[in-house]
């Protein structure tokens, strides 16, 4: 048996982009413990690390014309990314951006490569602007060419290199899409509408003449349609071959992506959380011929980066049973081939285990989906700890992919429960409806409803079941402490929110208005929100409770953690806190994630008793 550290030296690859000749891939990958830029140059070969921060990388791009790319990371977590120019064949790196408060989301390069857009908060917090650069000038001449008045990224530019594709955000829910003219300024709204509709993932289409992107304008979940930009109007992009089906109803089309040259299209679709991945090609605006689908196990796949001719894409592809890695993908033929073969740190892939798709009754009869794993030595007589591991968000989706934390919990004897509480995505908008403001706590009860599941599976011990969530989880995990206390034997809160009016009112300017439009808002919603935060039931909690987070959260703000644990102290909860200076919201550095870990493995093993190995 290995122990946690070994676990959380597992590493993944993801995050690939393909080269300008298309001979060479970008990836990150956290050998060194955090995520930094790699390249290689044949599948399966040696990758050169290219970047050497102390902190993460969050995104690289290759130029589509030179060896060079743009590079985002953070500090400590602060999420807020600073942009670089990295020469790969000198291995210099540039500081693009030169703006170490702000914000800053990367658009994409000009097709020509000589510029890039970007959307940053400089001028104002609680905005974002749209800014266009050169590829060698510094942050100072960044050109202002649009002034938001909300939460604005860029999608992309033109084929032509004279428009951006931008997506402005109400709610995670509620979406508009526009077309910039960067020499005017002048946008074109092309999504009007009434209430919430989401529209995702915007690409443009071959030519600059259509734009295509999934959207639940008229359907409870989420469909592949164009825009015509002559005429303004919306149609469902078709199958060319009228017996292969596009879309299906009841679930997701959660992404496209298009390489304009070649008019080859991908997309994906969310299967009660797997991937399914449709290929085709665009014969004509809104007709896909599609090609045979790619080779790929039962899996999470996504992140598509076309090569140069659009007859390859890379992707990043994960599963339970085994970490994230970069797959290369033959467009017409639908062969699939590992690029990468990210370490296991010397623990055997067949030793990983693999989820069962579960759905059980919640309190009105609503059916939940969950993913149950059960630990190798489990022997069916009701001595197997169980964690219930709840997902963030709220808007969020536990899949099927890759845990390292997971994966050391089997090993050591735990079941693990990850439930789609109603409020989830992956379902359809009414699900994801379920748990908005007023009936939050409704989403609580589908906790207690999966515990009764539990109770009446025969692995499982009903005395020793944990509660544990990160974020919108971590909120979870502290209301079911408090609203069910009988029924935990502990509970582990990172990140989590204690109190969603200071929540609210302290969390960063540019995310508040989002965050009210699925909570409530303060000025309407108070006594709710103040009516359903943990903070104020804390003397109710029976179990011993666990609280981490990192001190430059901006997000979740730290002052969370504190409130819940200073409560706690003084109810007789018994509690810890464990507090992280140079991380945000979650652990994203291989010490900290070893202490974190580790420390949340001993709270288990003291507190369910330890599990059958």
């Amino acid at each position: 048996m290995f122990d946690i550290e070994r676990y959380l030296n597992v590493r993944s690859a993801h995050s690939a982009s393909i080269g300008p000749d298309g001979d060479r891939l970008s990836f990150l990958m956290d050998t060194t413990g955090v995520p930094q830029v790699w390249t290689l140059d044949e599948p399966g070969g040696w990758p050169e690390q290219r970047t050497f921060f102390d902190d993460r990388v969050t995104f690289a791009s290759w130029s589509p014309e030179r060896p060079e790319l743009i590079v985002g990371r953070d500090s400590g977590g602060d999420e807020r990314e600073t942009f670089y120019r990295l020469d790969v064949v000198s291995g210099e790196i540039a500081d693009l951006t030169q703006h170490p408060d702000a914000k800053h989301w990367f658009g994409g390069w000009s097709p020509d490569g000589d510029r890039f857009a970007f959307v940053s908060n400089r001028r104002e917090h609680a905005v974002f602007d749209v800014y266009v650069q050169e590829r060698t000038a510094t942050g100072a001449d960044a050109e202002l060419v649009f002034e938001g008045d909300g939460w604005l990224s860029v999608a992309g530019w033109s084929p032509d290199g004279e428009r951006l594709l931008l997506t402005e955000s109400h709610s995670s829910f509620d979406q508009d899409v526009y077309v910039l003219d960067v020499a005017t300024g002048t946008r074109r709204h092309l999504t009007p509408h009434d209430g919430d509709v989401r529209h995702l993932s915007a690409n443009w289409g071959p030519d600059g003449e259509n734009v295509y992107f999934v959207t639940d304008r008229d359907a409870d979940t989420l469909s592949l349609e164009r825009i015509d930009l002559d005429t303004g109007d919306h149609s469902p992009v078709e199958a060319a071959d009228d017996t292969t089906a596009l879309a299906d109803d009841e679930w997701n089309v959660d992404g496209v992506a298009i390489d304009e040259d070649s008019r080859r299209l991908v997309y994906t679709r969310n299967v009660d959380g797997y991937t399914e991945l449709g290929v085709g090609e665009l014969v004509a605006p809104g007709r896909l011929d599609h090609f045979p689908s790619p080779d790929l196990p039962p899996c999470v796949a996504g992140g598509v980066s076309f090569g140069p001719d659009g007859d390859r894409f890379a992707l990043t592809v994960t599963r339970s049973d085994d970490t994230a890695n970069v797959y290369v993908v033959d467009v017409t033929t639908g062969d699939v081939e590992p690029w990468t073969r990210a370490s296991t740190a010397g623990i055997p892939r067949d030793s990983f285990v693999a989820p069962e798709l579960v759905h059980y009754p919640s309190f009105d009869g609503l059916e939940i989906p969950a993913f149950f794993s059960l630990p190798e030595m489990d022997t069916g007589h009701g001595e197997t700890p169980v964690v219930v591991d709840v997902h963030g968000g709220p808007e969020s989706q536990r899949r099927p992919s890759f845990g390292r934390v997971k994966q050391y919990l089997l090993s050591r004897g735990y079941a693990v429960f990850e439930p789609n509480v109603r409020g989830s995505t992956g379902y359809g908008k009414a699900y994801t409806h379920l748990d908005d403001v007023e009936k939050r706590m409704d989403s609580v009860a589908d906790l207690k409803a999966g515990v009764e599941w539990l109770y009446d599976h025969p692995a499982v011990d009903p005395d020793r079941i944990a509660v544990m969530g990160a974020s919108y989880g971590g909120f979870m995990t502290l209301a079911a402490l408090t609203t069910y206390p009988d029924v935990w034997a502990a509970g582990v809160d990172i990140v989590g929110i204690a109190n969603f009016v200071t929540f609210l009112e302290n969390t960063g300017d540019w995310r508040r208005e989002l965050r009210e439009a699925e909570y409530g808002s303060l000025d309407a919603d108070r006594d709710l929100l103040e009516s359903i935060s943990p903070i104020h039931d804390v003397g109710d909690v029976a179990a011993p409770l666990f609280v981490l987070h990192g001190e430059n959260d901006p997000r979740v703000p730290v002052s969370e953690a504190h409130r819940i644990v200073e409560g706690a102290r003084e109810a007789g909860v018994p509690v810890r806190e464990l507090i992280f200076d140079d991380e945000g919201h979650g652990f994203t550095k291989l010490e900290n994630r070893i202490e974190a870990y580790s420390a949340i493995a001993e709270f288990l093993d003291t507190h369910l008793g330890p599990a059958r190995t």
